[in-house]
């Protein structure tokens, strides 16, 4: 399994970015998909998870500003950011559980101006 991030990029404060993480190298859809956000110098944490049934989960720093969900295919992940505030700068990572196995893609790095 492959995943890929986009939508990353530079933005001012106050505004919104929308990241996608696209699936390949598989017919099934996820058990669990996640935002990881990692930014230099500090450990990478979970922003935002979603289950297979939907279930969602916010780190309390993006809570009301992040939104994230998944197409109907549930191969893609999105993760809606509004509100964006300098200290979410960062590199953004999507993690992705197939039964077992997890995968990481490469990340897409989110930059905030004041």
């Amino acid at each position: 399994v492959q995943l890929v991030e986009s939508g990353g990029g530079l933005v001012q404060a106050g505004g919104s970015l929308r990241l996608s993480c696209a699936a390949s190298g598989t017919a099934f859809s996820f058990n669990g998909m996640a935002w990881y956000r990692q930014a230099p110098g500090k450990q990478r944490d979970l922003v935002a998870s979603i289950s297979d049934s939907d279930t969602t989960n916010y780190s309390d720093s993006v809570k009301g500003r992040f939104t994230i969900s998944t197409d109907n295919a549930k191969n893609t992940v999105y993760l809606q950011m509004n509100s964006l505030k300098p200290e979410d700068t960062a590199r953004y990572y999507c993690k992705g559980r197939w039964g077992v196995r997890v995968y990481w893609g490469q990340g897409t790095q989110v930059t905030v101006s004041s």
